[in-house]
């Protein structure tokens, strides 16, 4: 990993002349801010960029879900799509090829004559396992592999410690990064780039080509998710200027209905349609020409926690996929299917948990409330192995992440480096202050639809003749709860302290 600021965290500087350079794309869909691009068009004679569907991506979870689901593939290839008209647009095109990168990219350097292979590292086990599969590849045919550091705000040049010293607190880490480090300046997209050579560019896959089908658009949907650059900036225009949400974002942020109660910039910047650093310039911009406040800083924290979960998969590694989290707690989790399904199907009973993966379940998206919500009810009362849950989400988010998604569970489980123990959501109480007049959950629950604001939360405490009038029958139109909230919570936490109990000993036994 080489940086381009005077410094270099491993691996050799990129030489000053390369003759060809393939720029192998992952998820970094953009032409602004992307430095492998940006280099290779300063030293290169020719570029290809490439992009490569791997098949191990479209296949199965461990627990057998869809590794990419339907909503991400579709967003996927509109991303690819409009990398691929940004580049033709400066007469070049893009590459793409379906296979394993460390099989086709070889090929296409035997072929070509490759000098170089560019491109943004990742940090957890798949995607680094393919990056060495491909430097081992490469090795023989004497082209070189040179990888660069782009899905963060600030570069770990720039931190204030090495990555091995990151702090396990995010509050130690963010107080540090904000006295010590700056962010670097936005690469600006290249105007022009060195030709491409003759080659086949190869078309775009169908999803049917994926082998997933995408399901009827739902008009409930809280936006109309598209992927790519130009669909990025297009959001980011809106929200910030044209709509003034950045004024009242930390107001505003914990909403669960409508298209601008927060950025909604994740999808983007999880395929890196967007790039973290050019947000926080036009963050700047805006506190110069509109107003700087609690709100404008606060987007950039956001931004910061994202950079958090990023850098501590890469000191952890491995660790923050295991059922015992960073922390090492080995809770026994349940892998109740049963329970399981209701949960993801929107039917445990409680209104706002079904709200939400329903939403998710018809459109691929859930607020950032609703996550924690539905997290902590299958964690905390439902007592469900957590890592089902993220794996559910790795299906179908179209803004998954793997280093914020596994970050975030591991936290709502209780499991994560920056826990706080037994944190347990009240539903009842999180309906009532973020849905009070249950807009929310009567948008995703027909079903309960005419029931007056002040019972929609608690639809079993309905009477017979409630029921009747509202026209809802509790277990045949809407599920019972299939737990007591409290007593299932307290039943989850005696569980949990015992496993803490015990990692506790375990840490200070010699």
């Amino acid at each position: 990993m080489t940086g381009f600021y005077g410094k270099s965290v491993m691996g050799n500087p990129v030489s000053m002349v390369e003759k060809r350079v393939l720029v192998w794309y992952r998820n970094d869909l953009r032409l602004h801010d992307h430095e492998p691009l940006h280099q290779a068009g300063k030293l290169a004679r020719e570029v290809m960029p490439l992009y490569c569907f791997d098949p191990r991506q479209f296949g199965k979870t461990s627990f057998g879900f869809p590794k990419t689901g339907a909503f991400r593939s579709q967003f996927l290839l509109e991303s690819l799509a409009d990398l691929q008209r940004s580049l033709r647009a400066l007469g070049r095109d893009l590459i793409l090829r379906q296979g394993k990168p460390e099989i086709m990219i070889p090929e296409i350097a035997r072929q070509f004559n490759i000098t170089a292979v560019y491109y943004h590292q990742e940090v957890t086990a798949e995607e680094v396992a393919v990056e060495t599969a491909l430097r081992l590849a490469l090795a023989p045919l004497g082209v070189a592999l040179q990888s660069f550091w782009g899905h963060t705000l600030y570069h770990p040049n720039d931190l204030p410690f090495p990555i091995g010293q990151l702090p396990e607190l995010f509050t130690h880490f963010r107080k540090q990064v904000e006295k010590a480090a700056s962010v670097n300046p936005a690469l600006p997209a290249p105007s022009r780039l060195p030709p491409l050579p003759e080659i086949e560019p190869g078309e775009l896959p169908r999803l049917e080509d994926l082998g997933v089908k995408l399901p009827p658009t739902d008009a409930r949907a809280v936006l109309a998710f598209k992927g790519g650059e130009t669909e990025a900036f297009s959001r980011l225009d809106h929200y910030f200027w044209q709509q003034d949400g950045l004024k009242h974002y930390k107001e505003t942020r914990n909403g669960m209905l409508g298209a601008d109660y927060s950025s909604k910039f994740s999808p983007w910047l999880a395929l890196g349609c967007l790039s973290p650093r050019y947000i926080y310039e036009q963050v700047q911009q805006y506190e110069q020409q509109r107003v700087k406040n609690e709100s404008t800083y606060w987007l950039v924290f956001e931004l910061l926690w994202r950079d958090y979960f990023r850098l501590i998969c890469a000191k952890h590694g491995n660790q923050i996929f295991s059922a015992a989290g960073l922390q090492g707690i080995e809770i026994p989790w349940k892998q109740d299917w049963r329970r399981f399904d209701l949960w993801r199907k929107g039917k445990t009973g409680f209104p706002l948990v079904d709200a939400n993966m329903r939403e998710l379940a018809a459109t691929g998206f859930m607020s950032n409330r609703g996550r924690q919500n539905v997290a902590s009810f299958l964690t905390k009362n439902l007592g469900i192995d957590w890592r089902m849950g993220a794996e559910w989400f790795e299906s179908l988010l179209i803004d998954y992440d793997v280093c914020s998604n596994y970050g975030n569970w591991n936290y709502t489980a209780g499991v994560g480096n920056d826990a706080r123990g037994f944190r347990f959501f009240n539903i009842l109480k999180q309906s009532k202050d973020y849905d009070p007049e249950g807009k929310y959950v009567k948008h995703w629950l027909p079903e309960l639809a005419r029931v007056p604001a002040g019972k929609v939360h608690e639809p079993w405490k309905l009477l017979p003749v409630e029921q009747q009038r509202f026209g809802v029958q509790i277990g045949v139109d809407y599920p019972n709860p299939v737990v007591d909230l409290l007593k299932s919570a307290a039943a989850n936490e005696k569980v949990y302290q015992v496993a803490l109990a015990k990692a506790n000993f375990r840490q200070r036994s010699p």
